[in-house]
């Protein structure tokens, strides 16, 4: 229903501070069109890919490309979908918005914004293997029939280490998460994570001070980007 996965777009006031963060951790930059009238990066790991935008609104924002997205923008609404804007006329990129019913914001787009680069099958970042996105929400079980709605496969439910459902998209992950988190997260996992954190920690990287209900300090963190992406870093893949 979304069509394939572009990026999760940020608000980063200070893009040039965003790309050394990224780029120190071993993210690469993109290329990047003319799409934007706003000063426009992406990072990516071969994996995620991470739209910097230099514009106030809604952060984070998962965003596809749908082709032809004015006839698909219908087959939306028929599913109860109400459109927090659409721009559909003929002066400009055609996009539409809403909100999951964590709040959680979402466009389309009928346009790739950047060309991704050739990256090595063995390239790696130090924050991991990404896992997901992360959605904290108090009503797991609508969260999880709009996203199964849209064609994501929702898994059962997991109570350990905090309960949250996976659900599966073709090329993003989500995990719906009741937990008291403040913001969405992008969780990255592996087995020497530990060793990682106290190895950015050295490095002087800021850390969220206190952690949700549930996690385990000696096997998570919350790394705070310059924008203020939360990035979880865990052990465990589950």
């Amino acid at each position: 229903m979304l069509g394939r996965f572009l990026e999760i777009s940020v608000q980063a006031s200070d893009i040039q501070a965003s790309l050394a963060f990224y780029e120190s951790l071993g993210f690469v930059q993109a290329t990047v069109g003319d799409t934007w009238n706003h000063a426009y990066a992406v990072v990516t790991d071969g994996r995620l890919h991470l739209g910097l935008h230099a514009l106030e609104g809604d952060s984070p924002l998962l965003t596809w490309v749908r082709p032809d997205l004015v006839a698909h923008a219908p087959l939306l609404e028929a599913l109860g979908i109400e459109f927090e804007f659409a721009r559909l006329g003929d002066d400009a990129l055609h996009e539409v918005a809403f909100v999951d019913p964590a709040g959680q914001g979402i466009r389309l787009v009928e346009a790739r914004t950047f060309s991704p680069p050739a990256l090595g099958v063995h390239h790696a970042t130090q924050l991991g293997y990404f896992e997901e996105f992360g959605i904290p929400t108090t009503t797991l079980e609508e969260s999880t029939a709009f996203w199964d709605a849209l064609g994501f496969v929702a898994f059962d439910p997991v109570r350990d280490p905090f309960t949250r459902v996976v659900a599966a998209g073709r090329d993003l992950n989500l995990g719906l998460y009741d937990v008291d988190l403040r913001a969405p997260v992008l969780r990255f996992s592996d087995a020497q994570m530990p060793d990682r954190i106290v190895e950015l920690r050295e490095k002087g990287h800021r850390f969220a001070e206190k952690l949700p209900r549930g996690m385990r300090p000696r096997e998570t963190a919350l790394l705070v980007a310059p924008e203020g992406t939360l990035l979880m870093l865990t052990t465990s893949a589950d």
